[in-house]
């Protein structure tokens, strides 16, 4: 994570320097990843759209040789280069995500090494005082940089050996979003830390249905069951992953939800593969 880190890092970083806010610095860096993926997504869509325009000639090749598996795949794998078209870079977009979320897992549990640029040197000397001051019992065990900004809360003082200015870049560092602590990882208790896993699984949800609704296509039983199946999978998995990391990273997959709902809203209206199919399949009768 650490690798997938460095880059998230500085773009992280540059965004805090403008805003010094982490929450406020995580929404500009939710709106950047989002932009950058913007290309891969339009390309995602305009896919969908040229595959739409031939979805008729997929249909009667599927309908010809459907005693024959064989023959139907190479005849649909031919179909697919002379149209140009790739059925896996749909999935580009969404698989760009998870290095993202790895990467932001380790910016957040590491706010000392991305967010302040402290040398290795200091941080492993902050973390033996930190050690001293909270326990071993007291050190997070995802976290040590995490521990050394609580042991600098409770004992500021134990810190002076270090120098420099360290202990006011630490209490200067505002972690939180509207007063929430974002290194703190969501439970099951009721509190407002649980609502982060609840959005990230309803916007989730709602992405896949509004997704289902623009691009269904006239699938078959077998598609049709698997996108149903994708459709629950994708929102169960976005609450466990937000039970299992820091709250920032929660928020950065509630965020990007949002935007990508958002997203997909906006390119449903302008790339409409529902009616492109449509269109081709009346053209096909004309």
């Amino acid at each position: 994570m650490r690798i997938l880190g460095i880059p998230l890092g500085w773009i992280l970083h540059f965004c805090y320097s403008l805003v010094q806010n982490y929450g406020l610095a995580l929404v500009m860096f939710t709106v950047l990843t989002r932009l950058i993926l913007l290309p891969l997504s339009i390309k995602q869509q305009k896919g969908m759209v040229k595959m739409a325009m031939f979805r008729p000639k997929m249909e009667e090749i599927q309908k010809k040789y459907a005693k024959n598996p064989q023959k139907m795949n190479e005849e649909l794998t031919n179909l697919y280069a002379r149209e140009g078209y790739n059925p896996m870079s749909g999935c580009l977009p969404t698989l760009i995500q998870f290095p993202i979320l790895f990467g932001l897992i380790d910016v957040i549990y590491n706010p000392l090494t991305h967010l302040l640029r402290m040398n290795a040197a200091t941080i492993s000397n902050a973390v033996s005082i930190a050690q001293s001051v909270l326990g071993e019992g007291g050190m997070s065990r995802y976290s040590k940089e995490m521990s050394v900004i609580s042991a600098v809360a409770q004992n500021p003082s134990a810190f002076a050996s270090i120098g420099g200015d360290f202990v006011n870049q630490i209490q200067s560092f505002d972690f939180t979003f509207f007063g929430l602590d974002l290194g703190t990882t969501p439970t099951f208790a009721l509190n407002v830390f649980l609502l982060i896993p609840l959005l990230s699984g309803l916007t989730s949800f709602a992405m896949s249905m509004l997704s289902m609704k623009n691009n269904a296509m006239g699938d078959d039983g077998s598609t049709a069951a698997m996108n149903r199946m994708m459709m629950f999978m994708m929102p169960l998995m976005s609450v466990w992953i937000s039970f299992q990391v820091p709250a920032g990273v929660g928020i950065y997959w509630v965020l990007s939800n949002a935007l990508a709902l958002l997203q997909t809203f906006v390119l449903g209206k302008l790339y409409n593969p529902r009616e492109m199919a449509a269109k081709a399949k009346a053209d096909a009768f004309v």
